[in-house]
């Protein structure tokens, strides 16, 4: 029963928190170009500012995770920081799409200062929420289970804002007078939404497992020792990356493509339902195939179907939805896996590290999802932010304004280099990962054996 409880009310949390996070990573630059149609010198400050910004909090990101690890509270030490930086985030996002009415180079100045308060507030919740996964359950399979339904609530808020993010804001500025004012709108609604999910896993979950509570306070010295003579930890770290700047850079360029190569930006919306659907399929599907298929196996299949839709995707006609469609499908269905086989390795990554090094670090070891993604987003920030000012798009207002020479431009920065990251990321992982099911049950047991695992409810 209450590894039921921990399953949804650990899941729902994240439905809200992806929202929110998507209207930032996806459409901020968009809502930056094309709603507040800010000048080519302005928009080049402000990417810079992002890509700066996104490294040097993806940085910090290790930092938290000791902070959070040294947490102790009759709450545990996820929790606090769960709800404290979702409370904060929500009200920082809201600031993010608010028209201050400055001229330009004020509002970079605001821009930097919001941004920067943005990223610290999420970067507290993200790792809390996602460092407490380990604490649920030490079974590999439960694990599986607990994580697909996570990853599934986190592609439900994903996919819903990009079905949603034309429509709504487009209603929403009719009913307020401008469509700025229909994001803030929308940004507001999806705030309530996250705070609402974050509640049900701070009152919801139930915490496990825990190791031995005499363990000493993680310095920053330790921090580093703890990512880098970690093996599976830091070659898990090296494909995430490369897998996430791959699949982030694509999903930037999804709303690019629709208004100025295909033509009709309204199809992005039906574009990403379809999208939606078949990623939350393949997540519904994963723990009943992974019974019949390890995750070596599991990972080379994945990749396969990534990098047969890049292809079709590729040299699919600009205007034919059927190929466009089920390229879309084959690279969605295929990255929700490998999200969900790199979670799962940064889980069992914890008590390798603990069994290695005689310390576990939930907090510093899950602080490498969002490190990665925060690296992989500046990444896909710079390249997209780069590829729309250079190709010419930027200055356009339709497709027809966009040259040839510009659409291969785009089309080459949002299929070629994604699909070269996640191919080499997969070959990483094919030769430096070591972690499977045989290993980490005789990690389990010596560590049960050495007395360092008891049980909790928090």
């Amino acid at each position: 029963m209450n590894n039921k409880r921990n399953r949804y009310a650990f899941g729902l949390g994240t439905i809200g928190r992806d929202m929110l996070y998507s209207m930032i990573s996806m459409y901020l630059i968009f809502y930056l170009t094309d709603v507040l149609e800010l000048s080519t010198s302005t928009l080049w400050w402000i990417t810079a500012i992002l890509v700066v910004a996104r490294i040097f909090d993806a940085i910090n990101d290790p930092i938290m995770g000791v902070i959070v690890d040294n947490t102790h509270s009759r709450f545990g030490k996820f929790k606090p920081w769960i709800a404290g930086g979702a409370f904060f985030t929500g009200l920082v996002t809201i600031g993010m799409f608010t028209d201050f009415g400055v001229s330009e180079r004020t509002y970079i100045i605001i821009f930097t200062i919001t941004y920067l308060l943005w990223d610290i507030t999420f970067t507290a919740n993200d790792i809390s929420y996602w460092s407490m996964l380990p604490s649920l359950s030490l079974d590999q399979k439960e694990r599986e289970k607990i994580g697909a339904t996570a990853r599934i609530c986190a592609n439900i808020g994903l996919f819903t804002m990009v079905a949603l993010i034309i429509p709504v804001t487009t209603a929403l500025g009719d009913v307020f007078g401008s469509l700025q004012k229909g994001y803030m709108a929308l940004a507001a609604i999806v705030v309530l939404i996250m705070w609402i999910g974050q509640s049900i896993t701070v009152f919801g979950v139930k915490e496990t497992f825990v190791v031995d509570t005499k363990q000493e306070q993680t310095t920053l010295r330790q921090m580093v020792k703890i990512i880098y003579q970690n093996d599976q930890l830091l070659f898990t770290v090296i494909s995430m990356a490369l897998f996430t700047i791959g699949y982030m850079t694509t999903t930037s360029f999804g709303i690019y493509f629709f208004k100025y190569a295909y033509g009709n930006e309204n199809m992005y919306s039906v574009f990403a339902i379809i999208l939606g659907i078949s990623q939350v399929s393949a997540l519904l599907v994963f723990p009943f195939i992974s019974k019949y298929m390890t995750r070596r196996k599991f990972y080379l299949m994945a990749t396969i179907i990534v990098v047969v839709g890049y292809i079709v995707f590729f040299f699919a006609p600009t205007h034919t939805m059927t190929f466009i469609g089920i390229a879309g499908v084959l690279i969605f269905i295929g990255e929700a896996f490998i999200q969900l086989m790199m979670l799962m390795s940064l889980a069992d990554a914890v008590e390798y590290g603990h069994w290695k090094l005689g310390r576990r670090n939930d907090s510093v070891t899950f602080s490498m999802q969002p490190f990665i993604n925060k690296m992989g987003g500046a990444l896909a920030t710079g390249v997209v932010g780069a590829t729309v000012i250079i190709s010419g798009i930027k200055d356009a207002k339709t497709a027809a304004d966009v040259t040839s020479q510009g659409l291969w431009m785009m089309k080459t920065a949002m299929l070629i280099f994604p699909l070269i990251c996640i191919v080499v990321g997969y070959i990483i992982y094919r030769w430096k990962y070591k972690i499977d099911k045989e290993m980490y049950d005789r990690i389990i047991k010596e560590l049960e054996e050495r007395n360092e695992l008891v049980e909790k409810n928090v």
